[in-house]
């Protein structure tokens, strides 16, 4: 049986997104305290414009093969259109892609759609969740 990855050898990316800054930073904050809590360490961060570019940098992370998961950190809150769907939709889909792609985990650490700023902002831990499922897939994936 294949040992399991112990805490401390555990690296993690971050992509985090600039848009909705006053509650990702919150998110941000809140999932590196988290991840030193389990033992873990951000070894690498990038910062994008929003959600949807997300990608490219999740991919140049996992090519540079410098983190053991990446976790996106990101708010999509509602507008007046369903601008805020499309945007975590295909997000969302390409992220999965590139987590099977290269075959470590990409955790999902964005907010919305469909949410209100207040709602938002009572959402900030889904930065520590995308953390925990990070670290808990690298373990019993190894």
């Amino acid at each position: 049986m294949a040992e399991q990855k112990s805490k401390e050898e555990i690296k993690l990316g971050f992509v985090v997104a600039e848009f909705n800054r006053d509650i990702t930073y919150m998110m941000e904050i809140e999932a590196e305290e988290h991840a030193k809590f389990l033992g873990a360490r951000v070894a690498e961060r990038l910062y994008v414009p929003g959600a949807y570019d997300m990608p490219l940098a999740i991919k140049k992370m996992l090519k540079d093969n410098k983190v053991d998961a990446v976790v996106t950190i990101g708010c999509v809150i509602e507008g007046a259109t369903q601008h805020d769907e499309i945007v975590v939709q295909h997000a969302a889909r390409k992220i999965i892609d590139l987590s099977l792609e290269f075959g470590k985990p990409v955790t999902l650490g964005i907010s919305g759609p469909g949410m209100t700023r207040l709602e938002a902002t009572d959402r900030i831990e889904y930065g520590k969740r995308a953390v925990e499922s990070a670290i808990k897939l690298v373990q019993r994936l190894a």
